[in-house]
């Protein structure tokens, strides 16, 4: 069936009817246009491993190993953080379903809902935080690199005079791995898919080995599991549980954004789907059950949680183990880095320049951007991690998924007319390309998720009374906040100040 210049196949895909329709568009270059159905071609196993190479990565197991160094004991972490991922599962699959369906990557999925040119707004802020925890992922690998090789030559590498407060070889090797990910980028998308889908399994082995390492040296299940908590099931349980889940959950709030940006190649809905209901909660359950055991275990044998696996790793006194397991934690950060925290900047930096910018320079940038984000302070504490990094991003981004559900969902009821995605003067045009309804949707969540932003007093960079005192509750369940005003507002404003047509009463129909 056609329609509109686009084509509507039987199980629901839709595909631009003439595929050079958009060359003269100065809003589409080779990766922003939707890709063509021969092109379609990831599976379940496909998505599933995505997300196991995602999922199981040090920033993962920072993730459970800081809950336990705040306070909790094995059951509330690990409840915390499943709790967690079953609600960012949510709007991840909301937002996945118009990738399939249309081929678009998120900048592009963004542009219905924030215009043409104002889809850059969205994007930009998911890039410039997928900058940072590029960044922090590559901190991570260079750390396991400079670790290795002072296995293997010694104190002179591991004791080498410091700059800027770390050794120079520390340094060296975060350069170093830096540069590995940036040729595994210039291989593209389809390279990327073969690396995780047999880095992915190797990876989950080592986190296992790890876990049964710690387990024959504390003597088993039994002293892990009977450790107290510090804090009970009382108030001061329940006064960090709020703000921790809004951390887990924010933990992927990038990806519940831009998880077009690989559904775009699935078979079909189905695939997708699956793939991911198996691939997301699954695989975080384990790692976050495998990193409470193991940073349990360090309280049973030295007498304080060690919540860095590279740190933790550095402990065992054969060099054999030690080089095995950070080689194994390499892998595990290669394969979440470049999946979750390249892929979609390279997209969104190439969505504002699309004439100067393709998926590898735009990977180019987000690497010369984590770099100058300094990652090194963000993961220099669990507090920082949890409460300030995680909780704060995760506000402003929730505003964003708010207006996409809204907009695709209720407004549209799922149907895009793709050639005008790209168009200037199109349906998705606006005024002068940006639909401020969906920038003051976004404003309006983000400050009342993040606006009160606090920290306790010494552990991080907010005022203790909050930015904005009287928002300061607001701040504990930022994410929450964020999704429902993004949400409401984009859709009141929508409906009191129409711009356009809904596309639901004369589009094809959904699937």
């Amino acid at each position: 069936m056609t329609s509109a210049e686009q084509t509507v196949h039987s199980d629901g895909r839709v595909e631009l009817t003439d595929p050079d329709a958009l060359a003269n568009s100065p809003y589409a270059n080779a990766e922003l246009a939707p890709t063509r159905l021969p092109q379609r071609t990831w599976t379940t196993y496909n998505y599933a491993a995505l997300w196991m190479g995602m999922a199981h990565n040090i920033p993962s197991y920072l993730l459970a190993s800081g809950l336990v160094a705040i306070g909790m004991n094995w059951l509330q972490a690990f409840l915390t953080i499943t709790l967690g991922n079953l609600i960012v599962l949510v709007p991840l699959l909301l937002n996945s379903h118009a990738g399939t369906k249309y081929g678009i990557p998120f900048p592009v999925f963004a542009r219905a809902f924030y215009g043409v040119r104002g889809a850059n707004f969205p994007a930009l802020l998911r890039a410039f935080i997928a900058c940072g925890w590029f960044g922090i992922q590559t901190w991570i690998g260079g750390q396991a690199i400079y670790v290795i090789v002072g296995e293997l030559f010694g104190n002179g590498w591991l004791n080498a005079s410091a700059i800027g407060g770390h050794p120079w070889t520390m340094w060296l090797s975060f350069a170093f791995f830096w540069v590995l990910q940036m040729v595994l980028i210039f291989r593209g998308i389809e390279g990327l898919r073969r690396f995780e889908n047999w880095a992915a399994p190797l990876v989950t082995v080592a986190f296992v080995a790890l876990m049964v390492a710690i387990l024959v040296k504390a003597g088993g299940f039994g002293p892990i599991l009977s450790q107290p908590s510090k804090l009970g099931w009382d108030a001061d349980f329940w006064k960090i549980f709020a703000p921790s889940l809004m951390g887990m959950i924010a933990f992927w709030a990038t990806l519940s954004l831009n998880m077009p940006d690989f559904t775009r190649f699935g078979k079909g809905q189905r695939q997708q789907v699956w793939g991911q209901i198996i691939g997301l909660p699954t695989t975080m359950s384990f790692i976050a059950l495998v990193s409470i055991i193991t940073t349990s275990g360090t309280v049973v044998l030295y007498g304080s949680a060690i919540w860095d696996p590279v740190e933790l790793t550095r402990r065992f006194e054969n060099p054999v183990i030690v080089t095995i397991g950070l080689i194994m934690a390499i892998l595990a950060t290669m394969s979440c880095n470049v999946a979750a925290n390249v892929v979609s900047p390279s997209y969104d930096f190439a969505n504002a320049l699309p004439r100067w910018l393709n998926f590898r320079t735009a990977g180019l940038v987000t690497g010369v951007i984590g770099i100058v984000i300094q990652p090194w302070r963000l993961i220099s504490d669990p507090s920082i991690y949890i409460f300030v990094w995680l909780s704060f991003y995760g506000g402003l981004l929730a505003s964003v998924a708010g207006v996409l559900i809204a907009g695709y969902w209720l407004i549209d009821r799922t149907n895009l007319f793709l050639a005008d995605l790209y168009e200037p003067n199109g349906r998705y045009w606006y005024t002068a390309g940006w639909n401020w309804r969906g920038v003051v949707a976004t404003l309006l969540g983000s400050l009342l998720a993040v606006g009160g932003a606090y920290s306790n007093p010494g552990a991080g960079p907010f005022p203790a009374d909050g930015l904005i005192p009287f928002l300061k509750p607001l701040y504990d369940y930022s994410w929450v906040v964020g999704l429902v005003v993004g949400f409401l507002a984009y859709f009141a404003l929508t409906l009191t100040a129409p711009s356009r047509q809904s596309t639901a009463s004369h589009a094809a129909p959904s699937y």
